[in-house]
């Protein structure tokens, strides 16, 4: 990018926005980052590296009004007050209207348009709420993180079992900072060359929940297995370890999908944007290893 532009990502603070911020800073050294958090003290890193932060909550749009004022280009992280989506992001597209930003980007779900996964529904109407707004827009439909499974790892090495309801539905997963490199591209690069755009995201090589838990034995060198539960199984052992009904319901719902496709993308949209393959599983299972490792 030639020209210091104006950059707001919301959500700086946390995992993926402080990923897409750091991309940005190698790719767009001439912009303007500014980060829109709900406590700017949890940001205080990102200030020390010359980000500007910008104090505003999805839920209010008088914050939000004043933090787009000056923005060029708007990075919408997805809210993930599951529930509350749609009228969050509204808020925010709204003050972007106002504001007269040149493009938004949205972080929205592996084929949202289609996808029967009850988490497709609020992409979907932000999508809708998006186009509607008339402003130039990219829409970064991302698949499954790899970290959202290797989060289980030190589970599985306690109980030498993986749990699931995705059968052998192949995920094409890829890791966090593969998708923020992706948003970081399209953010930093010229307006018209992905304004309209629409990116299934996903990893190079699917996967499933049985390889997972092979990749998990071959590099911890203890035996771990895949176990297929039914959805409601699945749901009631989320509880079981302590997660909100709520969103236990919801992942379990998504594995059950998974199943049927859902998570399966056989194109290397990510790896062409970003320039470079897709972050391989077995390297996301080394960090958690290494990360289990030391705890």
């Amino acid at each position: 990018m030639t020209t210091a532009e104006t950059i707001l990502i919301t959500g700086a603070s946390g995992q993926l926005g402080r990923l897409v911020i750091a991309a940005l800073r190698r790719r767009a050294p001439a912009a303007k980052l500014v980060g829109m958090v709900r406590d700017a003290a949890k940001a205080r890193d990102l200030a020390e590296q010359g980000v500007e932060l910008r104090v505003a909550d999805y839920a209010d749009p008088l914050a939000l009004a004043s933090a787009l004022v000056g923005i060029d280009k708007l990075l919408l992280i997805s809210s993930s007050e599951v529930g509350q989506r749609t009228a969050q992001h509204r808020n925010v597209i709204d003050a972007a209207v106002a504001a007269g930003v040149k493009l938004i980007g949205y972080t929205s779900l592996l084929h949202a348009d289609s996808s029967p996964m009850a988490l497709a529904v609020e992409h979907r109407e932000t999508e809708a709420l998006i186009r509607a707004s008339g402003l130039p827009f990219v829409l970064l439909r991302n698949g499954w993180y790899s970290e959202n499974y290797a989060m289980g790892v030190a589970a599985a090495l306690e109980h030498g079992v993986v749990l699931g309801a995705a059968a052998d539905g192949a995920l094409s997963l890829a890791a966090r900072r593969d998708y923020a490199e992706a948003a970081a591209v399209v953010m930093s690069d010229v307006v018209a060359q992905h304004a309209g755009k629409v990116y299934e995201l996903a990893g190079d090589q699917a996967c499933t929940l049985a390889d997972f838990a092979a990749e998990i034995t071959r590099q911890s060198n203890r035996p771990v297995r895949y176990q297929n539960l039914p959805e409601a199984d699945y749901k009631a052992a989320l509880i079981g370890v302590g997660l909100p009904e709520g969103f236990a319901a919801l992942l379990a719902e998504s594995d059950a999908k998974a199943a049927k496709g859902s998570l399966f993308e056989p194109g290397k949209t990510l790896s062409q944007l970003i320039g470079r393959p897709s972050t391989p599983l077995s390297e996301t299972v080394a960090a958690a290893l290494a990360a289990q490792s030391r705890s």
